[in-house]
């Protein structure tokens, strides 16, 4: 079973820094999700990565810098690109943009690309990446595939042996994961919608941003595959009714029809918050997912702000499995 270190003790810092160093990955919170980090520039460690997870090598990795300097040592920024960046990072918010080629970042993290996606965390998995010195590769710190963890506890629970390390920083502000746009000069294409607002991107960068609907990319960025964050259980999208046995993921004062048949019920946000339901989204499906036999009911979600990304998460806990 990994260790658990709290990210208040001064020395988990020079603790988890050594561990980067010998190129293992360490879970760490960030305010989306909690990350598997290793060192970006290191084929053995970012093996480590793929091999804990079990995840696809064709998919790429996310590397977290520690701010635009050390962003723009990896990649080419175009004026629209600086102008996001200034505006959203720290944040949750990946710009996948065009790699230099000299940078250092390992093309096992591009899975072999010409583009790669970088991020500023905040908090505490920022200052671990001042302290190594070096971008880190740090995807969603579970088995591939599998929903997010948003505590240490979720951490561990999901990956038990398979690392060494997890620092607790309890649990994740945000609790969705970045929110991924794809730029080319002037031009903003969203991959993944996530802790950013499409409509704030909008009004920052005084321009539209173009869905990927058809999938003509292909996959070159995180949670691009067709089902992705999944429980065990079946979800069923946009119920109006509970069905008996079925876990309830509610939204809203609005009740459901045979909600007493539920196994288990969860309200992600009694006010109609998308903010708070966000946050709660992938501790509600973990806790689902183990009360129930019969399958998980959710209620409607609107898709407006965050509530595209909530929704984006479930579509594809739903979809049927790879």
């Amino acid at each position: 079973m990994a260790r658990i270190l709290q990210v208040q003790d001064p020395e988990t810092i020079r603790v988890a820094v050594e561990a980067l160093r010998r190129g293992e990955p360490v879970a760490m919170p960030t305010e989306t999700v909690y990350g598997l980090a290793a060192d970006a520039t290191h084929p053995a460690a970012i093996t480590a990565i793929y091999e804990a997870k079990g995840r696809p090598r064709f998919n790429p990795l996310i590397a977290h810098v520690s701010d635009i300097e050390m962003a723009r040592a990896h990649a080419l920024f175009s004026p629209l690109a600086e102008r996001l960046a200034q505006a959203f990072w720290p944040g949750p918010l990946t710009l996948v943009l065009p790699l230099k080629t000299d940078g250092g970042i390992h093309e096992l993290a591009t899975a072999g690309l010409a583009t790669v996606g970088l991020r500023v965390p905040q908090g505490f998995a920022r200052t671990l990446i001042s302290a190594f010195g070096r971008p880190l590769a740090a995807p969603s710190a579970n088995r591939s595939g599998r929903i997010s963890p948003t505590s240490a506890g979720h951490v561990a629970e999901d990956l038990k042996d398979r690392i060494d390390l997890v620092l607790d920083g309890g649990p994740c502000k945000v609790g969705v994961e970045s929110t991924i746009i794809a730029v080319d000069g002037d031009k903003l294409t969203l991959l993944r919608p996530g802790g950013v607002p499409v409509e704030a991107i909008e009004e920052a960068a005084h321009g539209k941003v173009r869905r990927n609907e058809s999938g003509e990319t292909g996959i070159i960025a995180p949670g691009m595959m067709r089902s992705h964050y999944a429980p065990e259980a079946k979800l069923r999208l946009n119920a109006v009714d509970v069905r008996p046995g079925e876990a309830l993921l509610q939204f809203g004062a609005e009740p459901l029809s045979g909600e007493e048949q539920a196994s288990w019920a969860r309200n992600l946000s009694p006010a109609g918050d998308l903010r708070e339901a966000a946050s709660n989204l992938f501790s509600f499906l973990k806790q689902a997912d183990g009360n129930t036999k019969a399958g998980i009911a959710v209620a409607p979600i609107p898709l407006e702000g965050l509530g595209e990304a909530i929704n984006d998460r479930l579509s594809r806990a739903a979809a049927p499995r790879d």
